[in-house]
């Protein structure tokens, strides 16, 4: 049986209430729902129901939108891709925050950008991750000031993101070469053995290559098994059709 979708280990009580309750839809309830996505980008946590109830708040009542909490959801968001849960943020956004900002228009400063061109920063590197393009997500993050200071409010968000790409690698691979998995994580020398080793598990193989293969330990999800598929399909099931081939028209 899998996880609801509505279930949070770590939401504290009081949150747990207003979301099974009629308060969700209080206006008044907005301010709680901001502080709590303010924690959990502080202590690493995540809570995409009652993420996702603020969000339907901001629609209900735009004049409560606060840019900065919409956009540390998007965010804590990205921490858990492959999961939808940053494009069921997006289409609780109203339409004309995911048009494209004007190309007219110069490009604000960092910290002053309207909420249009920070959700389509944040959707570039949405769509990197789901082409599975690690190397050019962190050459991107890395190439705007703009990109840092979304993040910011984020605590941890390099090392979420290199856990995630490492659980997706996991599922699908069973070796990779080292020059290739550090573009995917953005790790170099030390750093790299040490998250390969003590935090993914996984085995360098120097032998191989120009600089080693990284070993990937067998899975139910990356293990390559043959499948058999047998049709047990009796004759008189045929019979019917058979028959009608045979029938003359009327």
């Amino acid at each position: 049986m899998g996880i609801a979708f509505d279930f949070a280990p770590d939401r504290p009580e009081h949150i747990d209430a207003i979301l099974n309750g009629l308060d969700r839809y209080n206006p008044e309830t907005t301010s709680v729902f901001q502080d709590y996505v303010a924690q959990q980008c502080e202590d690493r946590t995540y809570d995409c129901y009652a993420n996702l109830a603020l969000l339907k708040l901001y629609q209900f009542n735009p004049h409560l939108t606060r840019d900065e909490t919409t956009t540390n959801i998007l965010v804590k968001a990205l921490t858990v891709f492959p999961s939808p849960d940053f494009s069921l943020c997006l289409h609780l956004l109203p339409p004309h925050i995911l048009n494209p900002a004007s190309s007219s228009s110069s490009l604000p400063a960092a910290g002053d950008a309207p909420l249009s061109e920070a959700v389509q920063k944040l959707n570039v590197l949405n769509n990197l991750l789901s082409e599975a393009n690690y190397k050019g997500f962190w050459s991107t993050l890395d190439s705007d000031d703009l990109y840092a200071d979304l993040v910011a409010d984020v605590s941890g968000f390099e090392e979420l993101m290199r856990i995630r790409i490492a659980v997706t690698i996991g599922q699908s691979c069973r070796e990779v070469e080292r020059g290739v998995l550090e573009g995917w994580l953005q790790l170099r020398g030390q750093e790299f053995e040490r998250f390969i080793t003590d935090i993914c598990g996984w085995g360098i193989d120097d032998t191989t290559g120009v600089k080693g293969t990284v070993i990937i330990p067998i899975n139910k999800e990356n293990e390559a098994k043959g499948t058999v598929v047998r049709e047990n399909v009796q004759f008189d099931q045929f019979a019917k059709i058979i028959h009608r081939a045979y029938e003359q028209p009327a």
